[in-house]
């Protein structure tokens, strides 16, 4: 079975910094696209960020691009995000997701396993 692990959640102040990692266990398809999505409390989960193996394409929110970075250790079969610059709205609990196929995904429907989550709070 198919496990996902995420860590490095905690709490920051503004315009600081954290690195998630989610470790994947298990046998992985030939293909895949890992996701990062967020859910802070009374909103729905929104996308974050997404990257394809083998391809390495990689996709971002508007809301977090050039401020986060996705990116992942085969080797590790773990998946990063760097943020940085982070701002009170970051705040959220933390998902990694994993779908088949080498397509990069913003539909959280279209992801197959997911980590328990991490939370990052970002204080003003």
């Amino acid at each position: 079975q198919r496990q996902l692990v995420e860590s490095g959640g905690g709490l920051v102040q503004a315009g600081g910094s954290l690195r998630l990692s989610c470790a994947a266990s298990g046998r992985p398809f030939s293909s895949y696209a890992m996701g990062w999505f967020r859910q802070a409390p009374g909103k729905e989960r929104e996308f974050v960020a997404a990257i394809t193996w083998p391809g390495g394409r990689v996709d971002y929110a508007d809301s977090v691009k050039g401020r986060f970075t996705i990116s992942r250790d085969n080797a590790k079969n773990t998946v990063y995000l760097q943020m940085n610059s982070l701002k009170p709205e970051d705040t959220a609990g933390y998902y990694c997701a994993r779908k088949p196929g080498d397509s990069i995904a913003r539909m959280s429907a279209t992801y197959n396993s997911w980590g328990q989550g991490t939370q990052v709070t970002v204080s003003s």
